[in-house]
């Protein structure tokens, strides 16, 4: 059927009353209203923001304004479940079909759908294109396509689904329904072709701020990794997540966090889908604290206190970094993003991208995983060269990262080099850092006796430092072109032509002061909030038993933001509650009087 375009200041009005008594919001962010009024006015429409931008808004507002049905595409079941539940917490009548749900329930929602029932359906790529759910959606009254993750449609994203490429033969079906492409990450080239995939017809296209300034990005040397992240974990409060590239330090990693009393699990595809299911909903219901997990994990997390994210082993490109890590904070708290880097493991990925069997895609992987490896060297504030990635270019310092929060000291570090540098010539350029690193530091372990490296002038020079401190070295000579890793030959460290006048003293080097542990004193840029700690803590168990009689996560009674909100403003009424950032008619009235009464409760406990 065709839409007839809805553009009238009194829709306007009515977009904003939906967003307060629905949703519990004061005001539209930046673009929300805009891409609003496009989709209203019937406009086809590219919407890119950052994960926690507040993007499902800009279809979640049209499709209670909308006379008909709006369809949402979204790639994964537990994504539907949760954006289904959330929606169903506020009052909005949504619903979602995928390969979980019994034929009988199935048709019982085909017959809804025929009502008119629901004003929202979440449905799977593959689902959405087969004809005869094409042929039933013609029967309904469709005003709005909402593709989400729009990215996974192209061949330059980092994520291509082949899936998703069918999506562009919906402008065939409908071609007066508008369509709306929405993405937390895109490249020009990627944005390009997320237009053309779809068959846009002139698109509106909206793209905010990258910037997630409530999350610090910080990254540490990678030197005896495991006790670096336990030692990170118990510094931390709150839900995170671990990314490895393997399954099986996915599964080392998560029972050695166990061991340490964390509660954590591991989550990969190589496991059976129902503990992949009970893993997720563990997590997203605050019964696990932490996930280890590859990357198979995540797209589907609809999780908005996640408190931080921690990359244990470097991602192939800026994409996927930025898209990880912006799992952290989606509720708008202060968050964090760590990064453990070391420069073999960057040394075996671009051996893993140059032997994938798919070669057209070679080049472009090559390329963007040279643009992750540049962040990671980087010694200039990481959120400018993030956004510069994405195209915002920008000359102001975060003051949110760890290079701005405590930035790196540079000293004359030619006598370290040349250590470092004619130690690898000494052992003939046939040994790891590692092992380098054992003769600097003077020890006389048993290969080394035997091969008589023990006798080597520079046995013992670097004993005074830690091997941390040497392992960052060369990691820096690596960066600045004086050494490279032989992945080739069990990852053996080689003299380049750049080291021969650094070792013959003509040439000086500059190096930075080894970070081995990150500041914790040093307080986060955006966290101004001042609120009663200890009541907050009450509302998240309120919360939480809530969250267990409903069986929903506790993110969707309500969000840490609102939490924090109402143990700033400390409601004592309806519509002091009703103020309370997040909570709309339908929150008031199912969960107000239960909120309101503990908030009584500890100001008559705390006598203020």
């Amino acid at each position: 059927m065709s839409n007839h375009p809805l553009t009238s200041a009194s829709t306007l009005n009515d977009a904003t009353s939906v967003l307060k008594q629905v949703f519990g919001y004061d005001e539209f962010r930046e673009g929300q209203k805009q891409i609003i009024e496009e989709v209203l006015s019937g406009k086809d429409a590219l919407v890119l923001m950052p994960t926690g931008g507040g993007k499902s808004l800009c279809y979640q507002v049209p499709a209670l304004l909308l006379p008909g049905i709006t369809v949402v595409v979204s790639p994964l079941i537990s994504l539907m479940k949760d954006q289904v539940d959330g929606l169903n917490a506020s009052g909005v009548a949504a619903t979602y079909i995928n390969s979980s749900i019994p034929r009988e329930n199935l048709l019982d929602i085909y017959r809804q759908l025929q009502d008119g029932v629901f004003k929202l359906l979440y449905v799977a790529p593959e689902r959405l294109m087969q004809l005869d759910f094409i042929n039933r959606l013609h029967t309904l009254n469709v005003s709005l396509f909402a593709v989400d993750e729009a990215h996974c449609v192209s061949h330059w994203g980092h994520d291509f689904r082949q899936d998703y490429r069918l999506l562009g033969q919906l402008k065939r079906h409908f071609p007066s329904t508008p369509v709306m492409g929405l993405t937390a990450t895109a490249d020009i080239a990627t944005r390009a072709d997320i237009s053309q995939q779809l068959s846009l017809q002139s698109p509106f296209v909206f793209r905010s701020s990258f910037d997630r300034p409530n999350i610090r990005y910080n990254l540490l040397a990678k030197y005896k990794a495991v006790d670096q992240l336990i030692q990170y974990v118990k510094t931390q409060d709150g839900s995170g997540i671990v990314y490895c590239n393997s399954r099986a330090k996915v599964d080392e990693l998560s029972i050695k966090l166990a061991k340490q009393g964390i509660k954590s699990a591991g989550y990969h595809a190589g496991l059976e889908a129902e503990i992949r299911d009970k893993i997720q909903r563990d997590f997203i219901q605050d019964n696990v604290d932490v996930i280890v997990a590859t990357v198979a994990f995540g797209m589907g997390i609809n999780k908005s206190n996640v408190r931080y994210v921690v990359h244990f082993d470097l991602p192939r490109s800026i994409e996927s970094y930025y898209q990880e890590t912006g799992r952290a904070g989606r509720d708008g708290m202060p968050a964090e993003a760590l990064l453990l880097f070391d420069e073999k493991d960057a040394a075996r990925i671009r051996q893993w991208i140059a032997m994938g069997e798919n070669t057209d895609r070679h080049d472009v992987e090559l390329q963007k995983f040279a643009a992750m490896e540049s962040f990671a060297e980087a010694q200039t504030c990481r959120r400018q060269i993030l956004l510069n990635y994405f195209s915002e270019y920008g000359t102001n310092h975060c003051g949110n990262c760890d290079i701005c929060v405590d930035p790196p000291k540079r000293y004359d570090g030619t006598t370290e080099a040349q250590k470092v540098l004619s130690c690898v010539y000494r052992l003939n350029q046939s040994v790891t850092s590692q092992y380098v690193i054992d003769v600097l530091r003077g020890k006389n372990h048993k290969r080394i006796v035997e091969q008589q490296h023990d006798t080597l002038s520079t046995h013992g020079v670097g004993k005074d430092k830690s091997d941390a401190h040497w392992h960052n070295i060369i990691n820096q000579l690596v960066h600045q072109g004086l050494l490279r890793i032989d992945i080739t030959q069990n990852a053996t460290l080689k003299l380049t032509e750049a080291a021969r006048p650094v070792l013959k003293s003509q040439q000086d080097i500059t190096l930075a002061v080894p970070r081995l542990v990150i500041d914790k004193s040093k307080p986060t840029k955006t966290d101004k909030r001042f609120y009663d700690r200890a009541l907050f803590a009450k509302l998240k168990h309120l919360r939480k038993s809530i969250a267990e009689q409903d069986d929903v996560p506790p993110f969707v009674v309500f969000s840490d933001a609102s939490l924090a909100d109402m143990a700033e403003q400390l409601p004592q009424s309806d519509n002091q509650f009703l103020a309370i950032s997040g909570v709309g008619n339908t929150k008031l009235e199912r969960y107000g009087e239960r909120f309101i009464a503990l908030i009584s409760e500890h100001l008559n406990q705390a006598d203020y």
